[in-house]
């Protein structure tokens, strides 16, 4: 829960005479130093001229004639004028000049930009502080706020161009009557006559403690502006009293006009409310909150099919505003002010209406039932579905901090504890270690535990195998050789990359989990800024990213970005079919990860200029409520899922299949496993919001990943903690806490494993294991092994024989990362009936960068042919990795495939394929795009070529 905005409307500071005084007596004694009569005469001029000092870029004062001034309060829900409305239209006459000053509301970067005035204020971050545009009015326009995502989540208005007056004209309403006597609607009696008080909380005797004359009122805080008609108004406790609640009734009166209005403001809650109810059956036929700001507004009512109807008014607030979050401050605006209820022969217009589609109401708080509970309490409070149980596995002061966890072929955990965030340590001096637990009886707990490395830096991943422990650990990739029989380093840790960003510590790389195609995987958030290369590499050596998905393969050390955008993923893993996909945060919270896609971003653009869209969410809802923003929905969207903020990615391939290919995901706002069912849809999937798995019941939970065993039972790490949010402040974390829980099914079967002694045969048939976690562990070992011609043999068998086509993947994989498949047998297996064969023999033939002439040929024969949407996704993935030269054929088959046209992928991923085409031969590259039948294709490769500037072509010879 956030506390609402208020207006903060702040004067330029002046310096005071003292000031003055001090500081010129300190200057002419400079002065008298350095004997200069000039720069004593420049000091006297300065300092006697107050009303020009402090200009930022001049001594003298602006005298621009302004003609419309406005002057706006900017936050993530709008634009607010000082009159309460939201994203005012800004009216101006012809040739006029306008100035549109901005106040920031709240600590955020915002900015206005007027659309076709083509003028742009500077970028204002901290609260209170303001910047300017002033343009000459020639047409009309929008305004809107360049920030990434903030012109989507609602700073947008309109810019009219009027004649005569910029002010519109009211038309006189009329007070009801009853019995010949003008009802006390308004307070304006100063007592509540007329009106009878249901029920209140309230300890403030007297009816008129909740009627006022000031404004601002004693109730409300300084800096509101009430505006309220005549001499009284009434509040149901202000922002000083927010926590009273009660319900307010008017007496029965007779509808004698078709439309009436009345002035509401307070919290846009569903339980602070203004309510119009017909007498005779108690119908509500009109409901109205405020929108979160203290200046009331007016709200028109149509009570055209009401006349002659009796109707009373009730005034509601049921909203405590009380967090039950320990770090949430109350929100202030659990309250409602109200006045003025008028009536009127036709449809009043008022400047500042508040129109029911700019109120983004929010819904009451979650229910929170506990906070600070011990690990076994916490784990008897949650609520897992019928069959499963939680049980605690290991938790303070044997596991502190965990932030990152994986389980190795034995079955065993893995686990990072966190100490040293959120602030890097000096070189050498970091203190988070691992630790290994293993459950040595199958009781569910984690009874072994021993240290295996401590002294490291900032690490926020973890992943084991391939000789060693492999650690995201910013600035650095990190590698340790181990030795497993005894669990213990072979030497310090390996710097096998450099140049990770640190801006935002809880965006770093983290999540390393090894991918089918054999190598590491991890993600990326979008507010810390890596240049990525080996260490002591050149810049022209090194890769940038900001957000998105990377892969580092374990032999030949390579690096790359797998896709680029989104926003702060924390949680990558793999489907059935090797398709990777992620969690994140703010944005749109699902995403099927494509190789070169480009994805929408929270902040920021692409690398690439030329990119113009980003492909979207694959998710068919989101996980906080309403439009008010992803943050205004914190810790009231348990409807919805929890909240805007994931941790974690575990598609489950466990032993259960009534969640098989389900993807998990912690919801840290809502303490809540969520789950998404993932369908083909297309080339890609659609993610559709499930029941939510589990409940935590625990304000302080936060899970930040999960993921299966040998036994299908889940595991899952718990950073516990009362603040859920990322901070710079290491005061704010607790650093004596940390869990881990087991869920099991009542069928699961606990096994003790140690997939490192298994024959290289029994590896093998592994890959047929309905558990993915053997297939994964297998194929793992096999890679590290190397080439070994009985094991080719058996995994071809196993591709070229076995009905099912995940098992047929399966040895394609582990096939590939153990040098089992030449490039001609690649390229056969373009020919294979399954998409899915054909999709990834693609993959593989490109992964080095290169391929032969016939394989050249065989894509264009797919590119004509091929009926599947997703062989010609990966066909698109595969060609963005060659020369560009090699790609005009595909494309020009590609592009003229109309089915594609409404793909959720294919048509920005042709694009991206595409774009560098125009800079090789740009008369081709136009000629293919005319003939495209892929939307905005040709709209994009005119502007890449400069034909066309915003708003129309370029003139003719250009």
């Amino acid at each position: 829960m956030r506390r609402s905005p208020r207006h903060l409307w702040r004067g330029k500071e002046k310096l005071t005479e003292n000031c003055r005084a001090s500081a010129l007596l300190a200057l002419i004694l400079i002065f008298f130093i350095m004997n200069k009569l000039r720069f004593l005469l420049l000091l006297l001029g300065i300092f006697f001229l107050p009303k020009t000092y402090g200009k930022a870029s001049s001594f003298q004062q602006d005298t621009t004639k302004i003609d419309h001034e406005y002057a706006l309060e900017a936050t993530m829900l709008g634009y607010f004028a000082k009159d309460g409305t939201r994203n005012p239209t800004l009216k101006a006459n012809k040739g006029k000049r306008v100035r549109i000053t901005i106040t920031n509301g709240e600590t955020m970067t915002h900015d206005i930009k007027m659309q076709k005035h083509e003028v742009k204020s500077n970028t204002i971050l901290d609260k209170g502080s303001s910047t300017s545009i002033t343009f000459i009015a020639d047409r009309n326009d929008t305004y809107f706020c360049t920030i990434p995502g903030h012109r989507l989540a609602g700073m947008v208005g309109k810019f009219e161009i009027v004649e005569g007056s910029v002010f519109g004209k009211t038309i006189a309403g009329k007070t009801p009557i009853k019995n010949g006597i003008p009802l006390n609607l308004g307070f304006e009696d100063g007592t509540l006559k007329d009106w009878k008080i249901i029920e209140s909380s309230s300890p403030i005797g007297g009816q008129g403690a909740l009627i006022f004359s000031e404004d601002p009122s004693p109730v409300h805080e300084k800096d509101m502006k009430i505006g309220f008609e005549g001499k009284y108004f009434l509040s149901s406790g202000g922002t000083k009293n927010y926590q009273f609640t009660g319900t307010l009734e008017s007496v029965p009166f007779k509808v004698t006009h078709p439309f009436a209005s009345f002035k509401v403001s307070g919290g846009a809650l569903q339980d602070t409310r203004v309510e119009i109810v017909l007498a005779e059956n108690k119908k509500v036929i009109f409901s109205s909150t405020g929108q979160g700001r203290a200046t009331l507004q007016p709200v028109v009512v149509d009570l055209k099919s009401y006349l002659k109807k009796n109707i009373f008014i009730r005034i509601i607030d049921n909203e405590t505003g009380i967090s039950q979050i320990p770090y949430i401050p109350n929100d202030k605006f659990a309250h409602i002010n109200f006045d003025d209820f008028q009536f009127y022969p036709s449809r009043p217009n008022f400047p500042n209406e508040l129109f029911q589609k700019d109120i983004i109401i929010l819904p009451p708080l979650d229910p929170v039932l506990n906070s600070g509970l011990s690990g076994i309490e916490a784990a008897k409070a949650m609520t897992p579905p019928n069959g499963f149980k939680v049980t605690l596995a290991a938790a303070e002061p044997e596991i502190v901090r965990p932030i990152s966890f994986t389980i190795d072929w034995k079955g065993r955990l893995w686990v990072v504890e966190g100490h040293t965030y959120p602030i890097p340590a000096p070189e050498g001096q970091g203190k988070d270690r691992i630790l290994i637990f293993e459950d040595t009886d199958g009781d569910g707990t984690l009874d072994k535990r021993k240290v295996f490395m401590e002294g490291l830096n900032l690490v926020s991943g973890i992943e084991v195998g391939m000789g060693g422990v492999w650690l995201g650990a910013a600035p650095y990739l990190l590698f340790i050789p181990t030795d497993f029989q005894n669990d213990k380093p072979l030497s310090e840790p390996q710097k096998l990359l450099d140049g990770w960003g640190v801006q935002d510590t809880h965006e770093v790389l983290n999540n390393l989990r090894w991918g089918p195609d054999g190598w590491l995987y991890g993600v990326h958030g979008v507010f810390t800024h890596s240049n990525v290369g080996k260490v002591g590499a050149p810049d022209a050596q090194r890769t940038k990213i900001n957000a998105g998905v990377w892969r580092f393969h374990p032999t030949t050390h390579q690096f790359e970005v797998f896709a680029e955008g989104t926003s702060n993923p924390w949680g990558i893993d793999f489907n059935d079919y090797g398709h990777p996909f992620i969690t994140v945060c703010v944005i749109p919270h699902m995403y099927h990860v494509i190789q070169g896609a480009r994805y929408q971003r929270q902040a920021g653009k692409s690398f690439n200029p030329y990119t113009y869209d980003e492909i979207k969410t694959i998710a068919d809802h989101k996980h906080y409520v309403g439009e008010r923003g992803p943050h205004a929905g914190n810790f009231r969207s348990a409807s919805a899922g929890g909240g805007h903020a994931h941790a974690g990615a575990m598609i489950y391939l466990g032993s259960n299949n009534a969640y098989r290919n389900q993807i998990f995901m912690n919801n840290i706002n809502g303490a809540r496993l969520n789950i998404d069912q993932l369908t083909r849809s297309g080339s890609g999937y659609v993610a559709t919001h499930q029941k939510d798995f589990l409940a935590m019941n625990d304000s302080w939970s936060q899970w930040l990943n999960m993921k299966y065993d040998p036994s299908g039972s889940i595991f899952a790490i718990d950073w516990y903690d009362k603040n859920q949010c990322h901070s710079t402040n290491p005061d704010v974390h607790d650093k004596t806490m940390g869990r881990i829980f087991k869920i099991t099914h009542e069928n699961d079967r606990w096994v003790q494993v140690d997939l490192s002694k298994a024959t290289d045969v029994e590896l093998v048939n592994y890959h047929l294991n309905a558990n993915e976690w053997y297939v994964r562990q297998a194929r793992l070992i096999l890679q590290e092994k190397g080439s070994n011609p009985t094991v080719h043999a058996a995994l071809k068998e196993i591709l070229n024989k076995n009905l099912d086509i995940t098992r047929k993947l399966r040895a394609l994989w582990t096939l590939h990362v153990t040098n089992g498949l030449t490039e001609n047998e690649l390229t056969n297996l373009l020919e294979n009936p399954d998409e899915n064969i054909r999709s990834w023999a693609i993959q593989l033939l490109t992964e080095k960068k290169t391929i032969s002439q016939n394989t050249l040929n065989r894509f264009e024969t797919l590119s004509k042919n091929d009926n599947s949407a997703l062989v010609r996704l990966y066909l698109t993935s595969g060609i963005m990795r060659l020369d560009p030269n090699h790609r005009w054929n595909i494309l020009e088959n590609l592009v003229q495939k109309s089915e594609d046209a409404t793909d959720h992928n294919l048509p920005l991923m042709y694009w991206y394929a595409a774009e560098p085409l125009a800079g090789i031969d740009a008369k081709r590259a136009l000629a293919m795009a005319e003939k495209a039948k892929i939307p905005k294709f040709l709209e994009f490769m005119r502007k890449r070529q400069g034909l066309v500037v915003e708003g129309g072509e370029v003139p003719h010879g250009h």
